[in-house]
């Protein structure tokens, strides 16, 4: 027997998730509680998880921007600060590229198009790579390091901490495309995938915020 938790809520959820554009619906439990709905109960606890991850960047932005506002000197003498070099453009062109190939490779999963998937998946993994590899060569090429003042410790934690969700999100890529060759492992649920690919896309846009405010706000 199928089996069912009741909603006792006195507000009706289903009716209000019925009126959300179906790109949100997605994140939300569906089927009035039913047990089997472990997709859209996995999914809304994952976006609740991101949107904790997201306190936690707009403390870190809104403690920078405090600071580069309330700073007079904000770069020590001889200290040029974060450059927009081609390799910051470059690596930011591959990092929001990879959003437009990660969504195709879930959408191929969800045609039970496997090698696409693969294929699609394996690229994404490689470009989040290569951004990690080019944020190394930044930090190695930079004049100032993270005990040179303001500017050292608050560039260093920002990058650092998006840097440590780029190589996670790569970390998850990796696991996801390895238990796409056990047999049958998609054939119920890709809860896994979607998840990625939801936090990679939360990856990318928190940089477009981060290169907006290190390389493009000018002392």
């Amino acid at each position: 027997m199928q089996r069912r938790h009741i909603d006792e809520s006195p507000i009706r959820f289903d009716l209000w998730r019925r009126r959300l554009p179906n790109w949100l619906q997605r994140f939300l439990p569906t089927g009035g509680g039913s047990h089997e709905d472990h997709h859209g109960k996995g999914m809304f606890g994952f976006t609740v998880f991101l949107l904790s991850e997201s306190i936690i960047f707009l403390s870190f932005i809104f403690t920078y921007v405090a600071l580069r506002l309330t700073t007079k000197n904000w770069l020590p003498p001889g200290v040029s600060g974060p450059e927009l070099s081609t390799l910051v453009i470059i690596n930011t062109v591959v990092l929001l590229s990879s959003s437009f190939v990660i969504q195709p490779a879930e959408n191929a999963l969800k045609h039970n198009q496997l090698n696409k998937f693969r294929w699609l998946w394996l690229i994404t993994i490689a470009m989040g790579s290569y951004f990690l590899v080019g944020l190394l060569i930044e930090w190695k090429n930079l004049d100032f390091k993270i005990t040179t003042g303001l500017v050292g410790s608050t560039f260093y934690l920002l990058t650092g901490f998006h840097g440590l969700h780029v190589l996670a999100g790569v970390v998850l890529q990796i696991i996801m495309l390895i238990r796409s060759f056990i047999p049958g492992n998609y054939n119920k649920t890709h809860f896994g995938t979607s998840a990625t690919t939801l936090f990679w896309h939360f990856v990318d846009v928190v940089w477009v915020f981060l290169f907006s405010l290190l390389y493009l706000w000018r002392a």
